[in-house]
């Protein structure tokens, strides 16, 4: 495995090293802390601490008792489903025309496109919420989807366009040459070749969706109040267990997802 290399140009993993002590400390980083809520879900404790003293479901069974959590536990569902529908059929269409189209205007128009990825977020949700604040959006389930389309529709874009660029374009012109609509040539020829590009854009648009907070604070209240931001809430005021329990579910549902996209892909494959 660190063999020395066969030729003057061959790099070897005894070269790559360094390269893969610097990826495990970033992995290491980047999941610890998610591994670390899971035992703290499981306190019997009255506040957060690692590790649990003694171990209980209580905070699991906390909030799937609470008529709260679950409230909004089900407007996060409610907003993001419909949010990852238009987001992925919007962003595909954008996608499709953008990948057809070259000139200053068409960069232009993909950068606008962009600026959710690179506007800091707090800007953005200060501004939607004093523009919804004139057409009374705020605190609806209307609002928090428009908002949230806005923010997955760019990883939708960036998803598709990726798959786009591996697509032979030529497929597509001989089955419009053949006497198909632009329509029925791409839902027959090119959608299902890049299938697996929009499940990715549309997995990218429902986590955004789900996870997304700071717009969530200044739109989000009463009745569709999501649970990002009742996790914030929670934090904020009382910090017990019960939002490590909620983090731990979150957890695993995102690890359930992306096992069956990859199980899906592969069979693609």
């Amino acid at each position: 495995m660190l063999k020395s290399p066969v030729t003057e140009t061959q790099i070897t993993h005894g070269d790559r090293l360094w390269l893969y002590l610097v990826v495990g400390l970033v992995m290491i980083f980047l999941v610890v802390p998610c591994i670390l809520v899971i035992p703290m879900s499981f306190s019997a404790g009255e506040y957060l601490e690692f590790p649990p003293r003694e171990l209980s479901l209580r905070w699991y069974r906390a909030f799937l008792g609470s008529p709260e959590w679950l409230g909004a536990l089900w407007t996060s569902i409610k907003v993001a489903v419909p949010v990852t529908l238009i987001a992925t059929a919007l962003g595909t269409a954008a996608a499709w025309g953008m990948h057809r189209r070259y000139g200053p205007v068409f960069s232009l128009t993909r950068g606008l496109y962009m600026l959710p990825m690179l506007v800091p977020l707090i800007l953005i949700a200060v501004g939607v919420f004093f523009v919804y604040a004139k057409i009374g959006l705020n605190g609806t389930l209307a609002g928090l989807i428009i908002a949230h389309s806005m923010l997955a529709l760019p990883f939708v874009l960036v998803a598709v366009g990726n798959g786009l660029t591996s697509f032979d374009m030529d497929q597509h012109k001989v089955a419009r040459s053949l006497g198909a609509s632009e329509f029925v040539a791409f839902f027959t020829v090119t959608l299902p070749q890049i299938r697996i590009s929009i499940l990715s854009g549309a997995v990218f648009a429902f986590v955004t969706s789900f996870d997304e907070v700071v717009i969530a604070l200044y739109i989000s209240s009463g009745e569709n109040e999501t649970l990002t931001r009742r996790m914030f809430s929670n934090i904020r005021d009382q910090v017990d267990p019960t939002v490590a329990a909620v983090s731990s579910l979150l957890v695993g549902v995102v690890i359930i997802s992306m096992a069956l996209f990859l199980v899906l892909r592969k069979e693609d494959a």
